[in-house]
């Protein structure tokens, strides 16, 4: 599905139960709202999963100008007017937790619950450098390949994702949640951080819990960056629809 919005075509899809539990499901840096299905082997009972492809992301079109994030929480706002979705829950991966970090300090009160997912509160040294680094030459062939299935606008779009990617290094405007800004976010938050992240110090993931209300941090064990894929998969999902649908996450 598509909806022209703020100056852009966004495509969406909608999955799992018309009737279930709107879940939003943002995902990374050049990601797409399919993405999902490499955690969830299909949406788990009792949600419905509203997968957009963020602005200049996939198949959305808006790969001119200048990126931010804070605009992509605006955009999602869209649509979620759209749809008629005044209170929704969240996960959000890496850039897409970022969207979800805006969302939940521009309109507190619309996001209800929320997993960010190696989610800093700002950009370290590290990761600047490897945004200053990105490049579509230095992916290897595999992902490359997955780049140019994901990206509808081609080598263009593919340019200015590399492009807004190496600005990020440079800008403290977009990405800076200072602890009196997080303060004010009053979603249950489950924040989800690997302790290997070659982006982001496992330090960043405690500065949010410490800073967010209500907040419970997950670190995972020799977890990288998006620690939720492959072996992790299978316990992320029970503990996230535990968290989602508001029951005990277990411990064991």
């Amino acid at each position: 599905m598509e909806l022209e919005v703020n100056g852009f075509r966004m495509h969406y899809a909608l999955s799992g139960d018309p009737a279930g539990a709107p879940v939003l499901w943002l995902s990374g840096w050049s990601g797409t709202g399919g993405d999902w299905q490499h955690v969830f082997k299909e949406v788990p009972a009792g949600l419905r999963l509203i997968g957009p492809d963020l602005r200049g992301n996939g198949a959305s079109t808006g790969y001119q100008g200048e990126h931010s994030f804070r605009q992509s929480a605006r955009d999602v706002f869209a649509l979620l007017d759209h749809l008629g979705l005044r209170r929704v829950k969240g996960i959000g991966l890496s850039g897409g937790g970022i969207t979800l970090l805006h969302m939940a300090t521009q309109q507190p009160e619309r996001i209800e619950a929320m997993i960010p997912i190696s989610v800093p509160p700002y950009f370290p040294p590290q990761a600047r450098a490897l945004q200053r680094q990105f490049s579509f030459a230095s992916l290897d062939e595999a992902e490359r390949t997955r780049m140019l299935e994901r990206c509808k606008g081609g080598q263009e779009q593919i340019d200015w994702l590399v492009e807004q990617a190496h600005a990020m290094a440079e800008s403290d405007e977009d990405v800076t949640f200072t602890p009196a800004l997080l303060a004010t976010i009053t979603a249950r938050t489950l924040i989800v951080f690997g302790d290997s992240d070659p982006l982001y110090p496992a330090r960043l993931a405690l500065e949010l819990h410490e800073a967010i209300p209500r907040s419970s941090l997950w670190v995972v064990p020799s977890g990288g960056h998006g620690p939720v894929f492959g072996p992790h998969a299978a316990r992320f999902t029970e503990t996230a629809v535990a968290f989602l649908l508001g029951e005990r996450i277990s411990r064991r």
